[in-house]
């Protein structure tokens, strides 16, 4: 199995905060994989480690087994389009195409004129006069025209109306398929990311929570809904994300390390959204060195 992007014991700090600590993970080559978390969680600081935007102060970071930050050429196998989308607002959209077929070895100009064609998005309107919506889907064709064998995106759809976010998502699975490329998408969408992802790591408090197959995550999880008790016991085997409380009833959200339980709790099967918003609810927060 080709690895695509690894880290090992990976680490950001800005003055005493960890924004990302003890990050180690191996995502295998042609998967779409949901980047999750709350707000802090170390998402954009990963993406930015991962493509050489900003170097690690502790561990190490690859992506096909070269470090992006000191190989030139490995930076040509990445696509990434940040939070903001930057594109020259008073650029045409062919001004951009030029640019894009300088700059990119392995510039694809035929597939960037027929993609914007399929989405009506005029050549010769400038950048800033364009929808957010068709300015998301050029910035997703800039970066597919790169053929990159790995595209990372931060929250692309997040400022998107629901048609705009499934056509923009139609466009990325379809190139994905016919290229087979690598894709980490950070999204707070959970629905959205359901439907087209097959991967997920979730990121909480600076450090990863989980990391694995879709499937297995969603699997892996039980909610048990039992007579208000104190979770120590469910906590001895099985890892407990969250935990809430009425004054008759304690339902838990937990990760399974086996399958026994007391037969006083009902065992139900979350929804995917319900396992990450128990996971993004955890009441943790960034580490702090010492002074």
């Amino acid at each position: 199995m080709t690895t695509a992007l690894a880290t090992s014991d990976l680490g950001k700090r800005y003055r005493k905060t960890w924004a990302l600590q003890d990050c180690s993970l191996a995502i295998p080559a042609g998967r779409i994989v949901a980047l999750i978390g709350p707000n802090g969680a170390g998402k954009t600081t990963l993406l930015n480690l991962a493509v050489g935007l900003s170097r690690p102060t502790a561990g190490e970071v690859s992506v096909f087994g070269a470090a992006p930050g000191d190989d030139p050429a490995t930076l040509s196998r990445i696509g990434f389009v940040a939070q903001d989308r930057p594109l020259y607002r008073g650029f045409t959209v062919a001004d951009l195409l030029r640019f894009g077929a300088k700059l990119n070895p392995r510039w694809d100009d035929g597939l960037a004129r027929t993609r914007l064609g399929r989405l009506n998005i005029p050549l010769e309107q400038k950048v800033g006069k364009l929808s957010g919506g068709q300015q998301a889907q050029v910035a997703l064709v800039l970066v597919l025209a790169k053929r990159p064998e790995l595209i990372l995106l931060d929250e692309p759809v997040a400022a998107l109306d629901p048609l705009a976010r499934r056509e923009f998502l139609q466009v990325l699975m379809d190139a994905t398929v016919e290229a087979g490329m690598t894709v980490l998408l950070s999204s707070h969408l959970v629905g959205e990311l359901e439907r087209v992802c097959d991967y997920v790591v979730m990121l909480n408090a600076a450090r990863v929570q989980f990391a694995g197959d879709l499937d297995a995550f969603a699997q892996g999880h039980r909610l048990l809904v039992g007579p208000r008790a104190e979770i120590e016991e469910i906590a001895r085997v099985h890892h407990v994300v969250h935990a809430t409380h009425t004054d008759r009833q304690t339902s838990l959200l937990v990760r399974l390390n086996g399958h026994a339980y007391d037969p006083r709790w009902d065992v139900r099967d979350p929804g995917f959204e319900e396992i990450v918003l128990a996971y993004m609810g955890r009441r943790e927060h960034a580490t702090e060195t010492p002074q």
